[in-house]
């Protein structure tokens, strides 16, 4: 073949190539196409729950009494113009200055009922309450409950915006809330987070199931109302976690149907009335468990029952763990003020106690809870010695002592170091029973612990308040 003819040739399968793939299809061939990334989820637009409930939120202005100011010196005016704080000396000598609390409400009736915090209106002379559309009225304190920190107010008026209360037990941990209030006095402010935990119990409140959240609350909120996304209140914004006075991320509110029960109190009786026990009580560890036979941590553990009182007439007994109260199971310590303390004064409850390795059932007649109870306590100095194992080195008290403590027994902790201190046994302790043994020498303390193994539990009184402490022995 000539060359010519193998030109034409090549030039021939060329064209028939082409005119095949002029019949392909290409696109199963091309890339695929990204599928659409999920959306986001869009963060909650609160401008509707503002416009809808912001009127019915309150700035609550209460003046304490007068205090008067001495002056320490000559005064140098700022050069720079600004507002003075309260309490700047005045150039003519001392004068009475007023002490005046910034915080914030929120009505919950027409015709006037308004929530707030008992802190706000603490100790003051006049109350004023200013809404958004600068209408102000002075306020009647119907009462307070420092318990629980919520205070109603009463203005004179008619036909007042309110908000809606919701249920805070439908609220879930995650969830956005809102905060509307007065920080730093700049009304109607409004805050956004989210419900980080819930029936959270602060160190110098068991009775009040905390909502915490991160929503911004800064001195001025106290008392204003925190809303689910339904513009529902779910409770009243009063307490913050602080190392410098402001917010560090850490709010607590009261739950709105703890705040209503309170106000439905205060509007009928003018006070508060609570169920007491008479009994001083503490969590369930899983060493606690262990050493009193729980399958479980659960429950309430009674460290002292007070004489007299409820409890001791009902035959209950320390170490006594108060697992349910008719029929309701008792699974964490907090939740026993919060059940005895919603009863009024005189109801009989049933209590189901683990006592022994048994379970057993109890009737007791509540009766009505104080307002305050102090209580202390002081120890001295003596000759120690030291159970090995268990890490303290004890000395038996004095007559003055146990009279102090009302006590005919107790060994005074000198020093602890080993298991006793790492389980937070610190000197001035006393150390009253050894898993419910009263302890009345040295040597009975040393042959029990000599007996033991694994975890027990010590009775121990520090400042008047008695405590178990699990300690497991090296």
């Amino acid at each position: 073949m000539t060359r010519k003819a193998q030109v034409v040739l090549f030039g021939a399968a060329i064209v028939a190539l082409l005119a095949a793939y002029a019949h392909i299809d290409f696109s199963s061939y091309a890339h695929a196409a990204p599928a659409p990334a999920a959306a986001a989820p869009a963060v909650p637009d609160f401008s509707a729950l503002v416009e809808r409930e912001g009127p019915a939120v309150v700035n609550v202005t209460a003046s304490r009494a007068m205090a008067v100011v001495k002056r320490s010196g000559p005064q140098t005016p700022s050069p720079i113009p600004g507002p003075l704080p309260f309490g700047q000396p005045s150039p003519n000598g001392p004068q009475p200055m007023p002490q005046v609390a910034q915080g914030s409400g929120f009505i919950i009736k027409p015709d006037g009922y308004i929530l707030t915090n008992a802190h706000v209106v603490a100790g003051t002379e006049e109350v004023n309450v200013r809404l958004i559309d600068k209408r102000e009225f002075k306020a009647k304190v119907v009462g307070r409950d420092p318990r629980t920190d919520v205070a109603l107010l009463k203005v004179d008026a008619a036909d007042l915006p309110t908000v809606r209360i919701g249920d805070p037990t439908k609220v879930k941990v995650g969830q956005w809330v809102a905060a509307i209030g007065s920080p730093f006095g700049l009304e109607n402010t409004i805050t956004a987070g989210i419900v980080s935990a819930k029936g959270r119990a602060l160190p110098d409140e068991t009775y009040v199931p905390f909502i915490q959240t991160d929503t911004a609350v800064n001195p001025g909120s106290s008392g204003g109302p925190l809303f689910d996304l339904d513009g529902e209140v779910i409770g009243i914004n009063s307490q913050i976690y602080s190392r410098t006075g402001g917010y560090m991320g850490l709010s607590f509110a009261v739950p709105i149907e703890v705040a209503m029960k309170v106000k439905n109190d205060l509007q009928k009786y003018g006070k508060v009335s609570r169920g007491r026990l008479g009994v001083t009580i503490q969590s369930v560890t899983q060493e606690l468990a262990d050493s009193f036979g729980l399958k479980k941590p659960q429950g309430a553990l009674v460290s002292a029952v007070e004489p007299k009182s409820p409890a001791d007439k009902a035959g209950i007994k320390t170490g006594d763990i108060i697992i349910g109260v008719d029929g309701q199971t008792i699974e964490n310590s907090i939740e026993l003020p919060r059940v005895i303390g919603d009863s009024r004064p005189g109801t009989q409850v049933k209590l189901k106690i683990w006592r022994q390795g048994e379970t057993k059932e109890i009737s007791a007649s509540l009766g009505e809870m104080p307002s305050e109870k102090l209580a202390s306590a002081d120890t001295s100095g003596g000759k120690p010695m030291k159970p090995s194992k268990l890490g303290v080195a004890v000395r038996p008290l004095t007559q003055e002592e146990r009279t102090q403590i009302a006590s005919d027994g107790g060994l005074l902790v000198e020093q602890a170091d080993g298991p006793a201190a790492r389980a937070g046994v610190q000197a001035g302790d006393v150390i009253l029973a050894f898993n419910n043994q009263p302890v009345k020498s040295v040597d009975q303390l040393k042959r029990l612990v000599d007996k033991s193994k694994g975890a027990v539990a010590l009775l121990i009184q520090r400042e008047g308040n008695k405590i178990y402490v699990p300690v497991r022995l090296s």
